[in-house]
């Protein structure tokens, strides 16, 4: 016991030690200097909630928390709709089953960055073409206003992440006894009655893990706001992260900055762990 034991301290200190250094320690020096004047290399006085108090008065960040919560709901309910049916597709018994897992999962492995501009690209010029040979002026004027700019985003993030969620929803799938779903065929039961009396509740843990996932990586979005439409127009499309961004490093506001992102931290905490706490109790009266 006292060899394992000791194994088991030696392997943990590392990933403490680096959670410390890189999470912990900085976490605490950030909450400090939200409370101080500070510029990113000295922090002369100590204002108190100051910061606190301003950024709530600030129209641009709440209209941006406003913006990513809209983007978060839309994004978490399409996100697993998608996911639970492509797991589904996947795991009936049809031959191209290994290859079409295989393709819904790619786009997740392509950069955030890079997936903006391939989107912008569509959205805009291969849009543009479809609206002139076809006259649909819909498909016109792309990212250049607040909605369409909306649910460009929308359509970038259900694409890259859907696969993703898939593979969570695989893995709790292909663990339902194969003996559920033969006794439910043999008493009659629908497809629907099946899925809905012994699928799904069966699945009930993948939802509280795909769900904390899809709300935690919805607020925290960065690299495809930037890409696809930089925050535009007049940053009407701007998500809270490029928001503390440019504060922090176009207005060289550090410590008001750090003020946004603490809030920023409360209230994707306050949300996901709800909602974790929420499900789990479902899961309990499933």
């Amino acid at each position: 016991m006292q060899n394992r034991s000791l194994a088991f301290w030696l392997f943990l200190t590392p990933v403490i030690l680096g959670l410390g250094i890189v999470v912990v320690i900085p976490f605490f020096y950030g909450l400090f200097y939200s409370f101080t004047d500070w510029n990113g290399i000295t922090a002369d006085e100590f204002l108190g909630f100051e910061n606190y108090i301003n950024l709530f008065q600030e129209d641009e960040f709440m209209s941006s928390i406003w913006f990513t919560v809209k983007f978060a709901i839309v994004t978490v309910i399409l996100l697993n709709i998608m996911g639970l049916g492509l797991a589904l597709l996947v795991t009936r018994n049809i031959k191209s089953s290994n290859l079409l897992r295989t393709v819904f999962f790619m786009p997740n492995l392509i950069g955030g960055l890079i997936l903006g501009f391939i989107w912008q690209f569509i959205f805009i010029s291969v849009f543009g073409d479809i609206a002139g040979l076809t006259g649909i002026e819909g498909l016109n004027g792309w990212l250049s206003t607040t909605n369409t700019g909306f649910w460009g985003l929308v359509i970038l993030t259900a694409w890259q992440m859907a696969g993703y969620i898939m593979i969570i929803y695989i893995a709790y799938l292909e663990n339902i006894p194969k003996e559920l779903i033969e006794a439910a065929k043999i008493d009659g039961a629908s497809s629907f009655q099946r899925f809905k009396n012994i699928t799904f509740p069966l699945v009930a843990p993948a939802f509280t893990v795909s769900m904390f996932l899809t709300l935690s990586m919805a607020f925290k979005i960065y690299d495809q706001n930037l890409s696809l439409t930089n925050g535009g127009p007049f940053n009407s499309t701007q998500m809270v992260a490029m928001e503390i961004v440019r504060t922090a490093f176009s207005d060289n506001q550090m410590a008001y900055a750090q003020a946004k992102a603490v809030i920023f931290f409360l209230i994707v905490a306050v949300i996901a762990m709800t909602q974790v706490y929420y499900n789990k109790k479902r899961e309990v009266e499933m």
